[in-house]
């Protein structure tokens, strides 16, 4: 699996081609956390997440993968572009706090990234012109 940064999502200039980079086609990771859900809970009750979440969604505008006009006005998540582990969070490994490692998106989008259904990604409305009569 290829590590995903920030930066590299930032040369990206449309929606779709960010949801590609950051698509994990259905392989959620190597490991889930199964029995141990109770790590990544209370990773994301800690004050160190909240913080960086917070500094994410500033950075992000609170837009879905950072891209203006895709504005999230319910569901925000801060999403891990590369996919946390049990023992990143025992071992307090940096990355899982770093910004470069982390994005905006709403609930839909983070599901169609994990599990690689497009049809979840949102659409943009279709532009009507004067004279069309076909549905949308």
């Amino acid at each position: 699996m290829r590590l995903r940064t920030y930066s590299e999502l930032r040369r990206f200039t449309t929606f779709e081609e960010r949801f590609d980079y950051l698509s994990l086609q259905g392989e959620v990771g190597q490991a889930t956390f199964g029995f141990d859900r109770w790590i990544n809970q209370y990773f994301y009750r800690s004050r160190q997440w909240r913080q960086v979440r917070e500094l994410v969604m500033f950075r992000d505008e609170a837009c879905d993968l950072g891209i203006p006009g895709h504005d999230i006005h319910h569901g925000l998540v801060v999403h891990h572009m590369n996919p946390m582990t049990p023992e990143d969070v025992e071992q307090g490994a940096e990355s899982i706090l770093d910004p470069e490692y982390l994005i905006t998106t709403t609930q839909r989008t983070h599901n169609a990234i994990h599990y690689g259904d497009q049809s979840l990604i949102p659409k943009l409305p279709v532009e009507r012109r004067p004279g069309d009569t076909r549905l949308w």
